[in-house]
């Protein structure tokens, strides 16, 4: 399930950011987070399996006709593609008038939009 990210869910989304060689750094990881909470453009989304804790972030940049995707991260025992496609899949639901595209480094997300496959 893809979730807002809510305030008091912010050290949560930390640390799975942290993950991220971009954010191992504290000062640009609490950058992006105010980035976040400040600009209506730009969303984190916590991502949970079943009823299993947060296994994931999608950081997002929304536009007139898009939804970017910036980055995903997620817990190192659920790096596995059926949870990247299901995210993926949940934030297309989530936006059905908007196209979903990514910054070049995951432009491989795109295709579990574009695929029936489960990847299991």
């Amino acid at each position: 399930m893809l979730i807002e990210c809510k305030n008091d869910q912010e050290k949560v989304a930390m640390g799975l950011l942290s993950y991220l060689s971009d954010f191992k750094n504290l000062a640009n990881l609490k950058d992006e987070i105010n980035l976040n909470k400040t600009s209506t453009e730009f969303q984190l989304y916590l991502f949970r399996y079943e009823s299993a804790n947060f296994i994931g972030v999608l950081g997002t940049q929304f536009d007139q006709n898009f939804v970017i995707v910036r980055y995903i991260s997620f817990a190192p025992d659920f790096r596995l593609e059926k949870y990247q496609a299901q995210a993926i899949r949940e934030l297309a639901a989530n936006n059905p008038t908007k196209k979903i595209t990514a910054v070049p480094e995951y432009a491989y997300l795109t295709k579990y939009l574009k695929t029936n496959n489960n990847y299991e």
